[in-house]
């Protein structure tokens, strides 16, 4: 449980895809509105649940890793799941929605 954690290029492979625990990654941007409303949602999702972690990536600063899981759109939001991708989501969502997106990968109820 906490604040959700910033990935780069270079810290994606060790924080994201060697996590032991499910990992949401929100692809962003600082000049992203939808990006600035989903934030708060993450935010609060890190702070209550202790099964999955919340990660943060700046495409304009890392642009390797957004390209590298085809990253179009922003916000997008995927979870990685023992190093694969489990779950996708495009647009901002409603934090309800969003948990009942994540909820089928993340197995231990929180």
């Amino acid at each position: 449980m906490g604040k959700p954690t910033v990935v780069t290029d270079q810290t994606f492979e060790q924080e994201v895809l060697q996590s032991e625990t499910p990992v949401l990654v929100d692809f962003w941007a600082t000049w992203c509105g939808p990006c600035r409303m989903v934030a708060p949602v993450l935010e609060e999702i890190a702070s209550e649940k202790d099964n999955i972690r919340i990660a943060k990536l700046d495409v304009d600063a890392n642009p390797i890793t957004a390209g590298r899981f085809g990253v179009r759109a922003i916000p997008t939001m995927i979870l990685f799941k023992g190093g694969k991708e489990a779950q996708r989501m495009v647009g901002y969502m409603p934090k309800e929605r969003l948990l009942q997106q994540i909820q089928p990968h993340v197995t231990t109820p929180a």
